[in-house]
């Protein structure tokens, strides 16, 4: 038994899933049905990266979504997915999408065109540079959100990522000033990150209400394979539940450390990490030492299921 975990943005790097797509028919196959859903060349954005497109929410979203869901397919085509036998599936974020492919409760298309409406949408939400995000690194969320209350700090936490990795939200002047704050109060380090707006924060509540009308418009299908949501850090298996959840995602904190510890509470001891980089598996080990992880990024990495 094993969990099925995905990658979200910031996991990005020019040529990921490349290698699929020059070994197996099934990789081109599955870049070509989502470049038809949504009329854009990602392999030609993830191969040549002009312009830094692949940093740009509205392209890096479904980037990383395609190669994502390329190595998934590619590795259930090569070794069965009985042999992957997941359990569960869950992902950060963005990888919340692939995840919903990967347990059908979202077909290709259907999933590419969300994630195209979800990147676009996030990439306009609010002007540039007005608002950002800084990593924490060293402190919990409860001592993070101690610091935010005793400070009088305008900003919000937006993903749990471990025990030691915090991501915060907020207007750019406000990550700013936070910086000398955290420091003071033993932060390791305080990381602003390469993005383009407030990711889950209150900043995103009018954008996640204009994509509710698109979640809606989608059919979703009811699966028996559950995910544990961002949004809640449950276990979901009702498709509507997951659905309301996913409706909640944009504007709200990434459970993702509670998320690790609901899927502790199961039998589950293997967790495949399917996509771009290696990100949550690091954040995984620091929050547990229960699972056997296997990464699964390159061609190569195949090997371990050999």
């Amino acid at each position: 038994m094993s969990a099925i975990i995905f990658p979200g943005q910031g996991s990005q790097y020019t040529n990921m899933a490349m290698d699929f797509n020059d070994n197996f028919t099934i990789s081109k196959n599955v870049f070509s049905e989502i470049e038809d859903a949504i009329n854009i060349d990602i392999r030609r954005i993830i191969s040549e990266n002009q312009q830094d497109k692949l940093n740009q929410t509205n392209y890096t979203q479904i980037a990383i979504f395609s190669s994502s869901i390329v190595i998934f397919k590619t590795l259930v085509d090569q070794f069965g997915i009985e042999k992957i036998n997941p359990e569960i599936v869950l992902g950060h974020s963005l990888g919340e999408y692939s995840a919903l492919v990967a347990n059908n409760s979202l077909n290709l298309k259907d999933a590419s065109l969300l994630i195209k409406k979800r990147g676009d949408l996030m990439h306009s939400s609010i002007k540039p540079n007005i608002s950002g995000m800084a990593a924490i690194i060293g402190k919990n969320a409860d001592q993070v959100e101690a610091i935010i209350k005793q400070n009088n700090l305008p900003i919000e936490i937006a993903n749990d990522n471990s025990p030691l990795q915090v991501v915060v939200s907020g207007l750019t002047e406000h990550i700013n000033a936070s910086e000398p704050i955290f420091i003071s109060n033993g932060a390791k380090r305080y990381l602003k990150l390469k993005v383009s707006a407030a990711f889950h924060s209150k900043f995103m509540e009018e954008t996640q209400n204009t994509f509710k009308n698109y979640i809606d418009n989608i059919s979703f299908n009811q699966s028996n394979i559950p995910i544990i949501s961002n949004f809640d850090a449950l276990i979901n298996s009702d498709i509507n539940k997951v659905i309301l959840c996913l409706k909640n995602q944009m504007a709200n904190k990434v459970k993702w450390t509670e998320s690790i510890q609901e899927l502790e509470k199961t039998e589950i001891f293997e967790i495949i990490e399917i996509g771009p980089g290696k990100v949550l598996s690091g954040l995984i080990s620091r929050i547990t030492k229960k699972f056997v992880i296997k990464s699964i990024d390159k061609v190569q990495d195949l090997e371990q299921f050999n």
